[in-house]
């Protein structure tokens, strides 16, 4: 089912009640008005990385549900799935089938050898410090095969995820058709995660490598349209990575958004967000949360260095149980430049706080996506972090059907789910419409959306220093 111009609920498959079938539930139950199009978060077999290392894409996680599941979810609510382009689990059948078998298997070429990659005597040390990498050493593991010998493999993320040679015609097969399986069971977008790290190329940091990524880009988006879907690319860098994908027609995220706005608040002022608001595309997804920490590398040069690091700070100043160490090696942290953090409690738990940003995400360009947990302004989840010690799981609560039950009750959110729902309904969202931003004070914002044919227009008009706000539709005011 083609996607909605609505909100978009970001959800693991059993985080929002037990299984897909639960969820599914919940929505029907309490969310049907406010939440238009859901993200599931990856739903297959996988050994590592919340979900982020699928052993199989022919299967739904048993733990999780089945695919009558997922189909009928994505009935109800048009569905979007990750396909993780760059890798696939060393417990996948195809990377099983080669270690046993070697050059004799099928799957030879579709994972990336590192040995085959590299001309003879390198990489140099230069070689490997020119890699854009997750890691501080090279990306590379190697492997034993069943006989004894061993090789090396490129990998970029966790131990458990080997990374795919996208050059290959196997691996453009296994490409196809996973998508078109995921298609063709519901998916009417697919999320491409990790791909600006799909390409490798001699003397270049293997990252975001033109003009390759854009073949590659073309090539799966072609796969993707003939079965009616479409792509979002994702990738958390600069800004001017994201221009250039709305320059090619793809979706993107504005995942410089958090940070942004979350300056706004601290500091009262508009000036940044309103120039991000007023230069931002309509052809894109926003977002405050995700199932990962707030990026900061996305907000450079749209903040200043100092502005980021007085929005950092003020986090750790202001923030409900935010430490400085829940973003560090010490609780697993992948990227050093996230802040393990619900948003909610970013805002330090403060009610009147998290709606309004809530309400300016509602008014900024594009569709808006947000996670369960801000769904149901969820604070830091410190017991989970600690049992866990992995940073990001502060953010990753495991709501019952009980908790989501009484959740729901709290006036937060049932402002923010009567928001969300006049978000949906109201016609001056149409992405082919205006957005006009301006700021009559340094403290205050006027933000006026109106539909393409100039019938309907809605308005926020905010003052982030006294955290006062009034909303209209077509003049008339809108309470929440």
């Amino acid at each position: 089912m083609k996607l909605k111009n609505q909100v978009m609920l970001i959800t693991y498959g059993d985080s929002l009640g037990s299984d897909i079938a639960a969820v599914h539930r919940n929505l029907n139950q309490y969310f049907q008005a406010a939440i238009g199009n859901v993200h599931l978060l990856p739903y297959f077999p996988s050994t590592g990385d919340r979900g982020f290392a699928p052993s199989d894409y022919r299967q739904v996680d048993p733990q999780l549900g089945d695919w009558p599941a997922v189909t009928a979810l994505a009935a109800d609510y048009p569905l979007m799935s990750d396909f993780m382009i760059n890798h696939l689990s060393r417990q996948s059948p195809q990377f099983q089938d080669f270690q046993q078998k070697g050059a004799a298997s099928a799957y030879r070429d579709l994972f990336l050898r590192w040995d085959r990659f590299w001309p003879v005597g390198r990489p140099t040390e230069a070689d490997v410090a020119l890699i854009y990498k997750r890691k501080d050493r090279a990306p590379e593991q190697t492997i034993t095969f069943q006989d004894g010998t061993t090789a090396a493999i490129w990998n970029t993320f966790g131990p458990e995820q080997l990374d795919l040679d996208v050059r290959q015609p196997v691996t453009m097969d296994f490409i196809r058709t996973t998508l078109t399986e995921l298609i063709q069971r519901g998916s009417g977008m697919i999320r491409l995660d990790a791909f600006a790290y799909a390409i490798k190329k001699l003397d270049s940091n293997d990252f975001f490598v033109e003009p390759e990524i854009w073949m590659l880009l073309a090539e799966v988006a072609a796969i993707a349209r003939e079965q009616g879907a479409e792509l979002l690319p994702e990738i958390h860098e600069h800004y001017s990575i994201q221009r250039k994908l709305t320059d090619h027609g793809y979706w993107t995220y504005d995942f410089a958004l958090p940070m942004v706005v979350l300056h706004a608040l601290y500091s009262g002022t508009t000036t940044r967000l309103a120039a991000w608001l007023a230069a931002s595309p309509m052809r894109q997804f926003t977002t405050l949360d995700t199932h990962d920490g707030i990026g900061v590398v996305d907000v450079r040069d749209i903040l200043t260095p100092a502005e980021i690091d007085f929005t950092v700070a003020e986090l750790y100043k202001v923030g409900a149980n935010v430490k400085r160490k829940y973003s560090s090696a010490a609780y697993h942290n992948l990227d050093i430049y996230q802040l393990n953090t619900t948003y909610y409690s970013a805002l330090g738990d403060d009610d009147r706080r998290y709606f309004l940003s809530r309400l300016l995400q509602m008014f900024a360009p594009g569709i808006p996506q947000v996670y369960y947990v801000g769904l149901l302004a969820g604070k830091n989840d410190l017991a989970l972090l600690e049992a866990t010690k992995e940073g990001r799981n502060i953010n990753r609560h495991y709501y019952t059907d009980a908790e989501i039950a009484t959740e729901v009750q709290r006036p937060v959110v049932q402002a923010l789910l009567a928001l969300f729902a006049f978000r949906n309904q109201s016609p001056a969202f149409d992405l082919a419409g205006t957005i006009t931003v301006t700021t009559p004070t340094p403290q205050s914002i006027v933000i006026t959306r109106e539909n393409q044919a100039g019938t309907v227009q809605a308005q926020l008009t905010a003052d982030l220093q006294r955290l006062t706000y009034s909303v209209t539709e077509n003049g008339q005011a809108v309470t929440f």
